[in-house]
């Protein structure tokens, strides 16, 4: 479910804005992963927080 968030999401913003994503799930990292590189949007970052969910910065390329 994170991946669909993320793409309507990434679809509402100006190229160049970064984009925060926060999800719960563990195996979101691998898949955030694998979006950014099949959409070619560039994954700034992707970390656990202390609270156990997992925070992503993707930023809109095009």
């Amino acid at each position: 479910m994170p991946v669909v968030k993320t793409k309507k999401a990434i679809g509402e913003i100006e190229v160049g804005q970064v984009l925060e994503m926060v999800a719960t799930d563990p195996g979101s990292i691998p898949d955030m992963e694998a979006w950014a590189k099949q959409t070619q949007h560039e994954l700034l970052s992707a970390e656990k927080m202390d609270d156990g969910k997992f925070r992503f910065f993707i930023k809109k390329t095009h």
